[in-house]
This record gives C-alpha cells, sequence and structure tokens, in this order.
C-alpha cells in the first residue's frame, strides 16, 4: 500500500513506519559484500541534507544539480532538497563537459552534487568558467581534489554544515507553503534527436503518478527491487519513487557493468529495465543452447516449448491451460526452468517492468516462455513515465504496450500520432516557450511524436514519427523495428540502420565478435586483428545471408542492402549511445561517416 506522504515528506514518514527495517542495499567494493541502510538511517540523513542546503542558502524553487552514478547519496539529495522545496536536476553520469556547462548555463545552477572522480573533474573544468557555480559537493570520499579547489566539499562536510543548528522552523515553514504546483525536477533529454531540452515535472504530475498506477502493478512493501537505469532517467527515477513510496527495499547497483553480477549476489524480486537487457539474456540462454549437450539441449528446448504453450498460449490470453500441460510446465518450472533463473539471479522474480524501445516478439515471447513476468509499457519523460502498462490481472497481446493508466487521456492525431493529456503530462520546456508551443497544441494536446491506435483496450505503437526516414525514393523506413528483428540474430549484437536520403537501406553490425571468431577459426580463416575480421568478404556475406533470412517478409524497398562490420562496439563513453541505450544517431552519422559513404559508392 502507497504511503500517501508527499515528496517532502515521505522518507520521515517511512522511517516512523517502518523504523530499522532496510530501506536500501548498497555494494562496498571494499569489503565486497552489501550493506543495509534502514529506514530510520536514511530519514535522518535527508533531514541533514535538507538543513545543510538551507545553511549553503538554497532558495525556494532554487535549481541544484546531481551528477553521478547511482548511488545512495543521490536520494538523500533528491529528497532533501525536496524537503525545503528546491528542484533538482539530475545529470547523467557520462555527460560531457559541453553538456554539463550548457545545463549549469541553461538552469542557472550554483550548486553540484557529483559521484566519482569523472563528474567531479568534468564538473570542476565547469566550476572554473561558469562564474555562477559556488561548489561542488563529491559523494565519493576516495575522489582527489584539484589542488587548486579551495571551495568543494565532501559529502559528510556537507552533511555537518548545519550541525549543532536547530533549522526545523524554517524546514516546517517551507514544507507548509508548499504548492502541488512547485517544480520537483528539470530532466534534460539525452539529446538523441537534436538539442537538450529540460523536461519540467512537478509534484503535482508525481502523486498524480503515484494514484495511477495504484492497482496496476503488483507491486508490495515485501519487494526488493534491484536498480538498473539511471536514477537521471524517468522510467528508474518514477519506478524508484513508487517503491518507495511503497515501502520497497532497493538495491543501489552503482555501475552498469556490474548488473549481472548484482543480480546473482541479491537475487531481486522486481527491476525495471529496457528491452536490451533481455536481448543480451536471450543471447547468453540461445548460446548455453547450441554449446549444449544434445540431452541438455533438447531439454532446454523443451521447457521452453512447453512454457510457451502455457504462458503465451494460454496464460497472458487469460485462459486455463489444460491439466497435462499444467502438469509439464510445473515439472519444468521446479527444474529446468528454475535453474536457469537461478544462474541469472532471478529465480525469486516478482515481475519486470519493461519500456524504452520496442520489445522484438521473439524477445518477448522467450522471457514470457521462461515464466518470467514481464510488464511491458509505455512512457515518456513528459508524462512522468508511465502512459500505459500490461495488466497482471488482464490478458494480454504480444507485441502491445499495455492498458492505460487511469486519469491518462489518449486521442490520436494526424498519421495516428498519439496525444496525451493528463495530471501526469508536463506543461512544457524549462525556458523554452517555443519549443513547448511546438510539443503541445493550443487544447492541450501533448504530440508525442509516436504512431500507434487502440485495440481491445490494448495500446499498441507502430513506430516513432520523429525518427522515421525518407530515402531519396520517397519511402518511409522505420529503423527501429528493423533493428529489432535484425538484433535477435545471435551473430548480430547491435545493429543501426542507415537509410536517411538514401537510394536504399543499409546497415553498420557490431556482432556477436566470440561467435565471429570461432567462424573464423572453423572456416580457417586467419587474421591479425578484429578489424581485419569484419573487413573478411566471407565473414561479412555469413552475416549477410543470415539478415536475407530474417528479412525475407520485408518489403523490397525495406531490406538492407549492404552492411559494414564495425571491429568496436557502440559506447557511452563516446557518445554513441544514451545511457539507456539508445543509438545517437546523429552522432553515428557523424563517427561514421566515410564507412557510410562507402557502402553507397557505385
Amino acid at each position: 500500500m502507497q504511503n500517501p506522504s508527499p515528496l517532502p515528506s515521505l522518507i520521515q514518514s517511512q522511517a516512523k513506519k517502518y523504523g530499522k527495517r532496510a530501506a536500501m542495499l548498497y555494494r562496498d567494493d571494499t569489503l565486497q559484500k552489501w550493506k543495509e541502510i534502514s529506514w530510520e538511517s536514511y530519514g535522518a540523513t535527508v533531514s541533514r541534507v535538507s538543513a545543510a542546503l538551507l545553511e549553503l542558502g538554497v532558495d525556494v524553487q532554487e535549481n541544484i544539480a546531481v551528477f553521478s552514478q547511482n548511488m545512495p547519496e543521490c536520494m538523500y539529495v533528491d529528497f532533501g532538497a525536496y524537503g525545503i522545496r528546491a528542484v533538482t536536476i539530475p545529470f547523467y553520469a557520462t555527460s560531457s563537459e559541453m553538456q554539463v556547462k550548457y545545463m549549469v548555463s541553461d538552469a542557472k545552477i550554483r550548486y553540484i552534487f557529483v559521484g566519482d572522480q569523472y563528474q567531479y573533474d568534468t564538473a570542476y573544468r565547469v566550476l572554473k568558467i561558469e562564474h555562477s557555480m559556488r561548489r561542488l559537493i563529491i559523494f565519493n570520499p576516495s575522489v582527489r581534489k584539484d589542488p587548486q579547489d579551495m571551495v568543494s566539499l565532501y559529502f559528510e562536510e556537507f552533511l555537518s554544515l548545519a550541525d549543532g543548528k536547530d533549522l526545523s522552523a524554517e524546514i516546517a515553514r517551507r514544507q507548509a507553503d508548499a504548492s502541488e504546483d512547485d517544480l520537483a525536477n528539470i530532466l534534460y533529454t539525452s539529446g538523441t534527436t537534436g538539442i537538450s531540452k529540460g523536461v519540467m515535472l512537478t509534484h503535482r504530475m508525481y502523486n498524480a503518478a503515484f494514484r495511477a498506477h495504484v492497482g496496476a502493478l503488483p507491486l508490495t512493501d515485501r519487494d526488493i527491487v534491484m536498480n538498473f537505469l539511471p536514477f537521471t532517467h524517468v522510467f528508474e527515477r518514477g519506478w524508484s519513487y513508487l517503491c518507495i513510496k511503497t515501502g520497497c527495499t532497493m538495491a543501489v547497483n552503482h555501475r552498469p557493468t556490474d548488473i549481472l553480477q548484482s543480480l546473482r549476489e541479491v537475487h531481486p524480486t522486481c527491476m525495471c529495465t529496457v528491452p536490451r537487457f533481455w536481448e543480451k539474456v536471450y543471447a547468453g540462454v540461445q548460446e548455453k543452447i547450441n554449446t549444449s549437450s544434445p540431452i541438455q539441449r533438447r531439454m532446454l528446448e523443451d521447457a521452453l516449448r512447453v512454457g510457451k504453450a502455457y504462458n503465451v498460449q494460454y496464460k497472458m490470453r487469460g485462459l486455463t491451460p489444460p491439466l497435462a500441460l499444467k502438469m509439464q510446465y510445473h515439472f519444468y518450472e521446479k527444474t529446468v526452468i528454475a535453474l536457469l533463473l537461478k544462474t541469472l539471479g532471478l529465480e525469486k522474480g516478482h515481475f519486470f517492468p519493461t519500456a524504452g524501445a520496442a520489445i522484438p516478439p521473439v524477445i518477448e515471447e522467450f522471457v514470457r516462455s521462461a515464466g518470467i513476468l514481464m510488464i511491458t509499457g509505455y512512457g515518456l519523460t513528459e508524462s512522468t513515465a508511465t502512459v500505459s502498462c500490461d495488466r497482471w490481472n488482464a490478458p494480454i497481446t504480444l507485441g502491445s504496450i499495455g492498458r492505460p493508466l487511469d486519469g491518462i487521456q489518449i486521442k490520436f492525431g494526424e498519421n495516428n500520432e498519439i496525444l496525451l493529456k493528463g495530471d501526469t503530462i508536463t506543461q512544457g520546456y524549462y525556458r523554452k516557450a517555443e519549443i513547448t508551443a511546438m510539443a503541445i497544441d493550443e487544447e492541450g494536446w501533448f504530440h508525442t511524436g509516436d504512431a500507434g491506435y487502440m485495440q481491445n483496450g490494448e495500446l499498441f505503437m507502430t513506430e516513432r514519427i520523429k525518427d522515421l526516414f525518407k530515402t531519396s525514393n520517397g519511402k518511409y523506413i522505420a529503423p527501429q523495428m528493423l533493428e529489432s528483428k535484425f538484433c535477435v540474430d545471435r551473430y548480430i549484437d547491435q545493429i543501426v540502420v542507415i537509410a536517411d536520403q538514401r537510394k536504399f537501406v543499409s546497415a553498420l553490425v557490431i556482432p556477436e565478435y566470440k561467435l565471429l571468431e570461432e567462424l573464423a577459426a572453423q572456416r580457417r580463416i586467419s587474421y591479425s586483428s578484429r578489424a581485419e575480421l569484419c573487413a573478411n568478404k566471407d565473414i561479412e556475406q555469413f552475416i549477410m545471408d543470415r539478415i536475407d533470412t530474417i528479412q525475407q517478409d520485408l518489403a523490397s524497398y525495406e531490406q538492407v542492402k549492404r552492411i559494414t562490420l564495425l571491429p568496436d562496439p557502440l559506447s557511452l563513453e563516446r557518445g554513441e549511445l544514451t545511457d539507456t541505450l539508445k543509438v545517437k544517431r546523429r552522432v553515428i552519422n557523424q563517427l561514421y561517416e566515410e564507412q557510410i559513404e562507402k557502402m553507397y559508392e557505385e
């Protein structure tokens, strides 16, 4: 059951209710073990953050920034800021100096909380040239400060600023004056489609989102929730707040690359994630099937076949499975499937919200066949995350993005664009009146840029209108749809479709290098580097043949005609991916211009 307290007093209210029960878990890398933070301790630290912010002179509705990987301190600062009516602006942990400078200038930020060395170094360079900035507050005590830095504080030093001072009356006064229309956050979009825009999220929007989720998800205070996506992203942020509101225990995963290890150590019941995570799980299971003994392979394949019949063909449709099928499934559920899930650390799984991109049908079918309750959904930063999601107690159709939440109005505009209204929908972009007017029409409908339709109460998305490519022949291509088809091939790790203003479709392919190397060994293909392996014509033709098999059902103008294999995976560090692993097409086009142009040579 959700705690009715608003965000400014939520943590203290939960602390009174749950006391010494674990509110958060975090991994102490020095001791190589997970530690607990009680609700009592959580509440005490949040109160100290509120007092320290007052001591710094943070004003009502002043913008402060959090530039960090996921850490418990991120949540302390968020709720401490809400307690004095300040606004938090989370930066992605991989943000460049240029991006940080832009956001600091745009939002007039005086104080930035930074996590690790990279964030400190980047923010300190900005501090030296942005005269509006006052100081940095550093979460990680092992961060090395610049010798010339005389203004930055470590987090413990910051917390002690108000020690011995009674600021409770001022905190109480600010909370009494609080309005639902106060800004809670400004979330800057990741810039996949151009200039980064600050989406304004108010306390009213969060409160409406909490109400809308009542009964929509089977979440309880017994759930242990693994945090995976960055808190900067509205999906993880909204989900985490909902979990806090419900009284769950949240395990904070610090580094995204550690997630598989964290899952095996914590064994969570829930985790919100993106399709890319399940694609990697699927690829791992397929590899296990392919390398198993004939008996093991038959057992795995039969378990998934029975799981598909039981979960996809019956349970998802709200139908009762035949007794024989039920008995078969329960056997595999307790043996093969249980072992598979335990290997992943998901054997205690309750449910797993998944959104952020199109889910390839074969991936969704696999996850559900394995008995994992995937809750697919749809949402945007501008809608405080969820617009629609699957209901575990209602029929679910493969490929749908769920049923709309209560309180959200949906209609379809030109080109079947999904339009939204409701208390969870933003009033606009921070200091961007013209862009706001382009996104929200005169009748108050927010234009999502996504096309879709409703069928039997479920929402389906067909394409992202803003991402559509138009070939030089006038044909429209939906790149995400194509990419989701191809990335399920075991030899393809990542793929980026190229088509905009081109005469045919091509693709940059990041192969599964391990499998490619094994193939080269089988075919006795010699190479001295990964680049040489990817440039091999026989290897390239092998991947092209697999793509041709997958794309047989596509129209001729949609089919990939040429490919280039890349010797290195796309990365966050080079700015090729957002923190939620979406492709930054503008960056890809710039970085791989030479390879792309070569595919279109006569």
